[in-house]
């Protein structure tokens, strides 16, 4: 069934009721698939990031201490982790804004998730803490079609035999993929 919708695929899937092979789609992935979609294939074949890297380290470190307070951690259906807010929102910490593009589309499927898998309608928040920056998030028709599109751009890429081609972007440096991506 190699021509089902892959939005359909994953819902499937997340309802247990695949008929064919699962595919499951986590936040993180969607974060990869509009930074670079090489890491998304990498990630997607279970290749370990670098956990020492200090940009890892840095953003797992502001995940744990900000706001902890006042969100709770929740993981649903092992696909997708999610912070909850003491007052219902879904929040997304980042170290800084410079990726906020990547980061909206994550908190975006969470939402997307949560109503078409869950049936629970959330509003989110995405923070940048070290910048003392917060941005509402809401699902609407206009981004609900993004995050579809974004989940058939996901299945494509992780559907190829190998990655993409490396190609140079700002972000590479900082990559907890930089070394192995670029050595093979």
């Amino acid at each position: 069934m190699t021509d089902v919708d892959p939005v359909q695929r994953l819902l499937r899937t997340a309802r247990d009721d695949a008929r064919d092979e699962s595919f499951r789609v986590t936040g993180v992935m969607m974060q990869y698939y509009v930074v670079c979609k090489r890491e998304l294939w990498f990630h997607s074949r279970h290749i370990e990031i670098d956990r020492g890297n200090s940009a890892i380290v840095r953003g797992t470190h502001i995940d744990e201490t900000a706001y902890s307070d006042k969100r709770r951690h929740v993981s649903i259906d092992s696909t997708i982790a999610i912070d909850v807010l003491d007052d219902g929102r879904v929040m997304e910490v980042k170290p800084s804004s410079a990726l906020v593009e990547p980061a909206k589309l994550q908190l975006l499927y969470y939402l997307w998730y949560l109503k078409h898998v869950v049936g629970v309608e959330k509003s989110g928040v995405l923070a940048h803490p070290t910048e003392r920056k917060r941005e509402d998030v809401e699902l609407t028709d206009e981004t609900e079609q993004k995050v579809e599109d974004a989940i058939r751009g996901v299945h494509e890429i992780i559907a190829r035999g190998s990655p993409p081609p490396a190609s140079k972007k700002p972000v590479c440096d900082s990559c907890a993929y930089h070394d192995f991506c670029w050595s093979c």
